[in-house]
């Protein structure tokens, strides 16, 4: 399997997407609902104080009348103003038919009779629990990831799932789980294939496209995520850790037998150079093999004093 390649997600194409409608200017409704409501009074209470004062007449029963209708008016149309805060929009529908969004801020007016389901569209964060999974190695890990959205598109987020903060905390969870199971946690053999440990940065990058395309048919948009948690499981921890200090002593140690080799050839350059003692082979390997030793040795070498000769 093609680590590199991971498989698209299928999500249903969205059946209804956001239009914005602003409605009118809820001050001057404001005003004229208020102007209703004391004319609607004042004629109501002059008819009562007419039928009170004289009598019940034909004229008195129309004021009254034309009082409680233009009483009511004020109360329908006082109906249709919202207040719509910031950063947050209202969804509108009308029996049940979806007719817009109100995304201005500030006092609105709309249709009396439609419902208006508040949708906040401020950036969230979202941190997943810690999950234990395997990685493309079969070892179990721990990871954990935090992911920062917004709603984009408020019909979407309304009307094609249940409940979008509850399905983008999903997806998101399916996504870290996919990436750690096509990843490994190491990149032990020393290839160009990418690990969540050493490559963090371009792990990420794919993980922010996964959870977009997870959660992009509920109009979220996925500013960025990141790795807050990434350890081998506590079982094999202790052994992964021996498998780090070993790696660590041998790469210790190979660059100790570079620079000694690299010294020695350099002693023997120098000693032939100035013609400051002649060696033959036999000779040339005793010091090569005393002078490794020495460079090499994880702790300090006794040095020993030879009074006689390599032949004797």
């Amino acid at each position: 399997m093609n680590q590199e390649a991971l498989s698209s997600v299928e999500m249903p194409e969205p059946q209804v997407r956001e239009h914005t409608t602003d409605g009118l200017a809820g001050l001057p409704m404001l005003l004229l609902v208020l102007a209703l409501l004391l004319a609607g009074a004042a004629v109501g209470g002059w008819g009562v104080y007419t039928g009170v004062t004289g009598t019940m007449d034909a004229a008195a029963v129309a004021l009254l009348a034309t009082g409680s209708l233009v009483l009511l008016v004020g109360l329908f149309l006082a109906c249709g103003l919202t207040i719509v805060a910031p950063n947050e929009a209202r969804v509108l529908q009308f029996f049940g038919r979806y007719i817009g969004t109100v995304r201005t801020d500030g006092l609105r007016w709309v249709n009396p009779l439609s419902t208006r389901k508040p949708v906040s569209t401020r950036i969230r964060n979202h941190e997943t629990a810690v999950m234990k999974v395997n990685d493309a190695g079969g070892s179990p890990i721990e990871i954990a990831a935090v992911v920062v959205w917004q709603v984009q598109d408020t019909a979407r987020a309304v009307f094609e799932v249940d409940d979008f903060v509850q399905f983008v905390s999903t997806q998101t969870e399916a996504a870290v789980r996919h990436i750690a199971n096509n990843y490994p946690y190491d990149n032990h053999d020393d290839t160009d294939r990418l690990s969540l440990r050493d490559n963090a940065d371009e792990i990420t990058e794919k993980l922010s496209a996964e959870i977009a395309e997870r959660v992009e048919s509920a109009g979220v948009r996925i500013i960025e995520s990141r790795l807050t948690h990434l350890a081998y499981a506590p079982e094999i921890a202790q052994a992964m850790l021996q498998r780090q200090q070993a790696g660590a002593i041998i790469a210790a140690r190979q660059r100790i037998v570079e620079g000694a080799v690299g010294m020695v050839d350099l002693a023997l350059s120098r000693l032939a150079e100035q013609d400051v003692v002649e060696l033959d082979e036999e000779r040339k390997a005793a010091m090569v093999s005393n002078l490794l030793v020495v460079l090499c040795a994880d702790r300090a070498t006794q040095p020993v004093i030879n009074t006689g000769t390599l032949y004797s």
